[in-house]
């Protein structure tokens, strides 16, 4: 079990974005409704998280038989910012402690979070004990109380 806020809470939300869910918005998946509810106050990812955005976009899009145009115009309207690498670098060692040997490349992301002391929202369960609260898409959709 991961660390949770109360889901009752309604405030302001901060996350840090992983790519499965930044790719679920891209081809239309329940990830979109996340990104523009209004709870929702600002969603960071990095720029390696974003460029593998863009690497399996092209990818997916074939699969969901989307043009290449469509892709890259909803890549690029996500309503993301990119954070530079030097400013969460310096959490970047305890990052790495805590996931580097799971999977290397989601040290980035876990020192973001850790910077900001953000949530993760990623349906990547490789951040599970990483000592942050984490949610899944289905988890956010909850959590800001979007039904299906």
């Amino acid at each position: 079990m991961h660390p949770r806020a109360n889901p009752d809470q309604k405030h302001a939300v901060k996350l840090a974005a992983d790519a499965n869910v930044l790719l679920s918005a891209v081809i239309g998946g329940r990830a979109r409704v996340v990104l523009s509810h209004p709870e929702v106050e600002e969603v960071l990812t990095t720029a390696s998280v974003f460029a593998e955005v863009e690497e399996y976009a092209a990818i997916l899009g074939r699969k969901k038989r989307l043009t290449p145009e469509a892709l890259m115009l909803a890549v690029a309207s996500l309503p993301v910012s990119i954070v530079a690498r030097d400013v969460y670098v310096g959490s970047m060692a305890k990052a790495r402690r805590r996931i580097g040997k799971r999977d290397p490349d989601d040290v980035e992301l876990l020192a973001l979070a850790l910077h900001f002391q953000i949530p993760l929202w990623t349906n990547d369960h490789d951040f599970e004990g990483c000592g942050v609260e984490w949610f899944t898409t289905a988890e956010m959709l909850k959590r800001l109380g979007v039904g299906d």
